[in-house]
């Protein structure tokens, strides 16, 4: 089983239970709805499944108690862990939006055809994400994610096609 990040738990909260969470996902709302299910993973530990009884946003963080434990002595050992959502709880993407992991490791073409190399890391620096490709023998080409640029992204062929804009390469 896959499982992909969408928060960590940093503290816990009161006596009850409830821990502290700094949230990872864009999709706060949805990922802690009361009655999901995440996924507790701790180093060298089989990952714990894990149902929202309450959660809340809280001076940045969200405080979420799990209906599997009632009181602060049961999640204490819990901090610093990750919570996850399995690949079947991920949402589905509006056309043309992608999550990360989609993104690395394809490769990357010219409308020409030439190839310039593989996408080793997304940036998000501001109004828009930067690709960055890893290319053989030359340092690494910066790819801002918008139309003019990306013409094609071909998820099955493992593939992205990009038109470069002057002073780009």
């Amino acid at each position: 089983m896959t499982l992909y990040k969408v928060g960590k738990i940093v503290n816990t909260h009161g006596i009850r239970g409830e821990v502290k969470v700094i949230t990872t996902t864009d999709f706060v709302d949805e990922r802690f709805q009361v009655g999901n299910q995440l996924w507790i993973e701790q180093a060298g530990q089989a990952p714990i499944a894990v149902t929202i009884k309450q959660a809340r946003p809280h001076k940045g963080t969200m405080l979420v108690k799990f209906a599997e434990f009632d009181n602060i002595n049961e999640v204490e050992h819990f901090r610093n862990a990750q919570l996850s959502v399995t690949e079947a709880d991920q949402a589905e993407l509006e056309e043309g939006q992608y999550y990360y992991r989609q993104i690395i490791g394809l490769k990357v073409q010219t409308i020409d055809g030439r190839s310039l190399g593989t996408i080793k890391e997304i940036l998000a620096p501001g109004a828009n994400d930067v690709w960055v490709v890893q290319r053989e023998g030359q340092s690494d080409l910066l790819l801002p994610v918008i139309d003019d640029v990306i013409k094609k992204v071909d998820l099955d062929a493992k593939q992205v096609t990009v038109e470069l804009l002057e002073g780009l390469e």
